[in-house]
């Protein structure tokens, strides 16, 4: 799963080492690496301001993390919020046009 932010400035990569990751689009190197799944990590979105990315896994579990750091952070994490309950694999997900509202299946 490949998707460019908003902006076009970056672009977000889901992987199989249960790792997503940021990328500067123009030089193509990696600015984070977004830690946490326990899994294949299928998709990876962001919001529609740019601010947040939403990753799904098999490991039945959708993350929301911080597209910039947040200082108040230990240790560099941009991690918000595990959303858990996924019955199976977490294969998509989307954010509402307001960017108030996720969605995930």
């Amino acid at each position: 799963w490949v998707e460019f932010s908003p902006s076009g400035l970056l672009v977000a990569t889901a992987s199989c080492d249960g790792t997503a990751r940021l990328w500067a689009a123009e030089i193509g190197c990696c600015e984070a690496l977004l830690a946490g799944h326990d899994d294949v990590v299928r998709v990876a979105t962001f919001s529609p301001d740019g601010l947040y990315l939403l990753t799904g896994s098999d490991d039945h579990r959708a993350r929301l993390w911080n597209v910039e750091r947040d200082p108040a952070q230990p240790s560099n994490s941009r991690h918000k919020r595990t959303l858990e309950g996924h019955r199976g694999a977490v294969v998509s997900a989307a954010f509402s046009p307001d960017g108030q509202l996720a969605v995930t299946a």
